[in-house]
């Protein structure tokens, strides 16, 4: 008999076990992958963050060097060796989270796994063969899973989601991205640093949606210099196979006729769905919204002993939301007071510069009438930023016009995913801008480019 039991070793998983095993519970994982780590470490966060880095780095020798006075000549492509250090990445961290579940002394069951009964999980293993566990408690953590686009068929070839994007054999001649959400973002501009003819077709009339719109239109104009191309308020229809490669239909959203295009390869990014099929679920009565397992502010569900994270609830599909979710629901089985600060969830898109965000947009904030502030800076004044010929973006603070309290801050620019740290540690104090404002910041660094916008606040910023 086990205290907990976690279905998926994702973020949220993994995490949540080993916060348990911390707290004295007797715990085990099911997963059905043959490694641990979910979508995140295997065909997600980790494997695209490779490729990000790795081409990023063919971008600068093709294009940013001389500059520096760095001069290399025209650099050659090893796509093998790219993959070769993306698969390295990946297995480095899979291995990892295995090291730290055996550490932790935590049991693992490999195969996919059923809730038959509130405390009891039925194993199902690849040869068929099955196993019950039985415990306390129950987390499903199960993450999410490609939405796909109705009426197209992915073959992880010609027609690829996220996971055969990561494992093109060729640097396609043209590749069409549906979506200009995150994924689609980061993998076009990976496919597109090292080579590709890049198009993204997004339904919506605007990049990155639910992102602050004025971080969104720069970094829609910085992406557009790199080569990348946005068909806006567009949707995807047919996809045809042709013997020259594929015919994409595509047609405003607002009604009218649709035009051709053609591609090598189409990357269908239209966002991601929880991953409940199987599970047990609809047998136990377990209540779902949209998709999602209904839980109460304890991470519980309407049955008795059974818990949900991550992906499969609420909130923004993040794995460090997950991982946050799974240390809180952990120590709350341990009798401790886990909780979450869902304000206060940073989310960052690594395309070239980052962009990262946390809080409230200006769109939210005037959607609840709230009264705010804006201090801006870019970094076009911040002397490490010219020293790195990164000089592209801005930060930006949003504070409640009588409290000063920051209530949101939006960056994007050079390492805007690092730089985004600051504001959630002030923000999780409930800080003001002048908080901010009045520490000490290294010389030159980009960090002080969070403090000359926290001092626009007060319209007192000193270099600009």
């Amino acid at each position: 008999m086990y205290d907990l039991t976690i279905i998926g070793t994702g973020p949220g998983g993994y995490v949540c076990a080993i916060r348990a095993a911390q707290l004295g519970l007797k715990v085990a994982v099911v997963e059905k992958r043959k490694t641990f780590g979910g979508t995140c470490l295997n065909i997600g966060c980790i494997p695209s963050k490779a490729l990000l880095h790795a081409s990023e780095k063919f971008a600068e020798a093709a294009h940013d060097l001389p500059a520096f006075g760095v001069i290399t000549g025209k650099p050659q492509l090893d796509l093998v060796a790219m993959m070769k250090h993306k698969s390295d990445t990946v297995a480095g961290n899979v291995n990892g989270v295995a090291f730290l579940l055996k550490k932790n002394k935590i049991d693992p069951f490999i195969g996919h796994g059923t809730i038959i009964a509130p405390g009891k999980i039925e194993v199902t293993a690849e040869d068929g063969t099955k196993q019950t566990i039985e415990t306390k408690s129950i987390v499903i953590a199960t993450g999410s899973e490609v939405t796909p686009l109705p009426g197209v068929t992915i073959d992880e070839k010609q027609i690829v989601s996220s996971t055969g994007a990561l494992e093109l054999e060729e640097v396609p001649g043209k590749l069409l991205v549906v979506g200009a959400g995150v994924i689609g973002l980061e993998l076009g501009s990976v496919w597109s640093r090292l080579g590709a003819d890049v198009t993204v077709v997004e339904f919506l009339d605007r990049i990155l949606p639910g992102a602050d719109t004025e971080i969104g239109k720069q970094a829609q104009r910085m992406l557009e210099k790199q080569g990348l191309k946005f068909l806006l308020g567009h949707k995807v229809g047919k996809i045809e196979k042709t013997k020259t490669g594929l015919k994409i239909a595509v047609e405003p959203t607002a009604g009218g006729a649709a035009t051709d295009l053609g591609a090598d390869v189409v990357l269908v990014a239209i966002g991601r769905r929880p991953f409940t099929q199987n599970l047990g679920l609809e047998g136990l009565g377990v209540a779902l919204e949209r998709g999602r397992v209904v839980i109460d502010d304890r991470f519980a569900t309407n049955i008795p002993g059974l818990y949900a994270i991550g992906d499969v609830v609420r909130g923004p599909m993040l794995a460090h939301k997950a991982e946050d979710e799974g240390i809180a629901v952990a120590e709350i089985l341990a009798g401790q007071h886990g909780h979450v600060n869902y304000n206060v969830i940073p989310g960052v898109v690594y395309t070239i510069p980052e962009i990262a965000s946390v809080g409230a947009t200006e769109e939210e904030l005037q959607a609840k009438g709230v009264a705010y502030k804006v201090g801006k800076f870019p970094f076009s004044a911040n002397g490490r930023a010219r020293a790195m010929r990164a000089t592209e973006g801005f930060v930006k603070f949003l504070a409640d016009a009588t409290t000063d309290r920051v209530l949101g801050v939006h960056v994007v620019g050079p390492f805007a995913g690092e730089l985004i740290a600051e504001a959630a540690v002030l923000m999780e104090f409930s800080g003001s801008a002048e908080d901010l404002a009045r520490i000490c910041h290294a010389h030159p660094t980009l960090s002080e480019a969070m403090r000359e916008a926290a001092l626009a606040v007060d319209k007192r910023a000193i270099h600009i």
